[in-house]
C-alpha cells in the first residue's frame, strides 16, 4: 500500500517527541561530572538494545536477500565471504558505536566547562540525534542490499543478464 512521504513538519513533531521522552529527556539540571556520566550511561543499555534490534532487523534483510540470490540465481549476493567475517563486523560495529555513545558524555563535560547554560540542551539534542542516527547506519547495509537485490530480481524477471560472463 502506497504511503505518502513524510513532509518536514511532520518530521518535526517526530523528533520532538522523541526528544521530549522519558528516554531523552532531562528533567532537572545536572551539576557534576558525576550527574553527566549518570545520565548518559543510565540510557546506554536502552541504545544497545535500540540499535542491537535494528542490527538484528539488517541481518534478517541481508539474509533474506542472500539465501534469495542463492536459490534464484546460484550467486552469494549480499552474504560475506567468508561467512565468519560478518560476525567480526557485528562486533567492531558495536564496539565503535559504544565509542561513540560515549563520546556523547566527554563532549558534554567539555562544553559544560564552556558554554553550561547551554550543555543540558546539548545533551538531550546530541543523544536524540545520535540515536536516529545510529539507527539509519545500522539499517543501511539492509537498504543498499535490499535494493540491490530487488534490482537484480527485476532484470533477471525481464531477462536481463545480471553479471557478465
Amino acid at each position: 500500500m502506497w504511503a505518502p512521504p513524510i513532509s518536514g513538519v511532520h518530521r518535526a513533531r517526530m523528533f520532538a517527541r522523541l526528544r521530549a521522552s522519558a528516554l531523552c529527556r532531562r528533567d532537572s539540571p545536572v551539576n557534576s561530572a558525576r550527574e553527566v556520566i549518570g545520565w548518559w550511561e543510565t540510557r546506554r543499555i536502552p541504545f544497545n538494545l535500540i540499535v542491537g534490534s535494528t542490527g538484528i532487523l539488517t541481518c534478517i534483510a541481508v539474509g533474506v536477500v542472500g539465501l534469495g540470490s542463492e536459490l534464484l540465481f546460484n550467486s552469494e549476493f549480499g552474504l560475506p565471504d567468508p561467512p565468519l567475517s560478518a560476525l567480526v563486523v557485528i562486533v567492531l560495529y558495536g564496539i565503535l558505536a559504544n565509542i561513540c555513545f560515549t563520546g556523547g558524555w566527554v563532549i558534554e563535560l567539555i562544553l559544560r566547562k564552556l558554554w553550561p547554560r547551554e550543555a543540558d540542551r546539548f545533551a538531550t539534542l546530541t543523544f536524540s540525534l545520535g540515536t536516529i542516527f545510529s539507527v539509519l547506519l545500522t539499517l543501511a547495509p539492509a537498504v543498499l542490499i535490499g535494493a540491490a537485490g530487488i534490482f537484480k530480481l527485476l532484470r533477471h524477471l525481464r531477462g536481463i543478464p545480471t553479471h557478465a560472463g
